[in-house]
């Protein structure tokens, strides 16, 4: 291995000493992530540009939307571009100060792009449910809530830069993220908040707000008895893109946030560097699949973002109305 990756020997070799992965398996690891680094950069930057290039999309229930595929693409930028880098020579080569940096960004990005995933469930339960009566969601309420995903991500991720916490090499040593494995007392109360505030908070924030939210369609439905009508349909909707939310969601995070916990818990536990770097992969992936299923099923966002992509003549320009705002259109109301 390259002197620069040498910080932690034993946790980058196997279980019996050897090297974690061959020349080869360097390589495959390299491919995937590329699989999934290239998708995310043109995908997430296409909602960007396609955002900024037409005011129809510009509406405050679509900032979340474009919040996530900024935070996503600069996951990409750097934790995956750097993957595929460093897996390709088969070691980390920007050395301690690099790793810092890597593992920082990388860190700050995903959970800048997680806290937004729990916005955007917030904002369509606020927007449906109105439990808080007809208030009507503005910019200043869309800007408010991209401000705190950024500022929250921030203020946890900041403090390995500090000392409290620290950013170390993962997996089969080709990228950076919180010393899960640290058994110091200081470097283990961080891991445990961080696991509270940067991941239970968010998947609990999504699955209270979807729940709220489908228990109010599927009331509504069923008191308007409009089966096969507008509403019902609007809840099949809505239904098919919470399944994608909360699966994608336990997909991607729940595995790596699952390992971490385990180490914490159980240091002495034995894990293959192989076995510890697939969460870290699945993790890194969401930045592919956000913007499929969060962008893509948005109807309006799929008139301008396909033409973009195939580079077609664009639509005519129109005023109507994107499907989240449709949805709020319908005035659905828990009473």
């Amino acid at each position: 291995m390259h002197p620069s990756a040498v910080q932690n020997a034993s946790y980058y070799m196997g279980p019996h000493g050897e090297p974690s992965l061959s020349r080869t398996g360097f390589l495959i690891l390299s491919i995937i992530m590329a699989i999934f680094t290239v998708p995310a950069i043109i995908l997430n930057a296409t909602v960007i540009i396609v955002s900024l290039l037409h005011k129809q999309l510009r509406q405050p229930l679509n900032f979340a939307l474009v919040n996530m595929a900024v935070a996503d693409l600069g996951t990409a930028m750097t934790g995956g571009v750097l993957s595929v880098i460093n897996n390709a020579q088969g070691y980390f080569s920007l050395g301690r100060t690099g790793c810092v940096m890597e593992g920082f960004a990388v860190s700050f990005f995903g959970i800048t792009s997680l806290c937004t995933v729990a916005l955007i469930a917030v904002e369509r339960m606020f927007v449906v449910c109105k439990p808080l009566g007809q208030i009507t969601f503005q910019k200043k309420h869309a800007l408010g809530g991209i401000a705190l995903s950024w500022l929250w991500s921030l203020t946890w991720n900041t403090p390995p830069l500090f000392g409290w916490g620290r950013y170390e090499l993962e997996g089969v040593g080709t990228s950076c993220a919180p010393d899960w494995h640290n058994r110091d007392p200081h470097n283990v109360s961080y891991i445990l908040a961080y696991f509270a505030v940067c991941f239970a908070v968010p998947f609990f924030l999504i699955i209270a707000s979807y729940s709220k939210l489908m228990w109010t369609l599927h009331k509504v439905s069923k008191m308007a008895c409009l089966e096969g009508g507008a509403v019902a349909k609007g809840e099949a909707k809505v239904a098919s893109m919470v399944v994608l939310m909360v699966l994608t969601f336990l997909i991607s995070w729940l595995p790596y946030a699952g390992l971490a916990m385990l180490v914490v818990y159980n240091p002495d536990v034995e894990i293959h560097p192989l076995v510890a770097t697939v969460p870290v992969y699945l993790a890194k992936s969401s930045t592919a699949y956000n913007p499929i299923i969060y962008i893509y099923l948005n109807k309006q966002f799929r008139k301008y973002a396909v033409p973009f992509l195939l580079c077609r003549a664009e639509p005519s320009e129109d005023e109507e109305t994107s499907e989240m705002t449709t949805v709020e259109s319908n005035k659905v109301s828990p009473d």
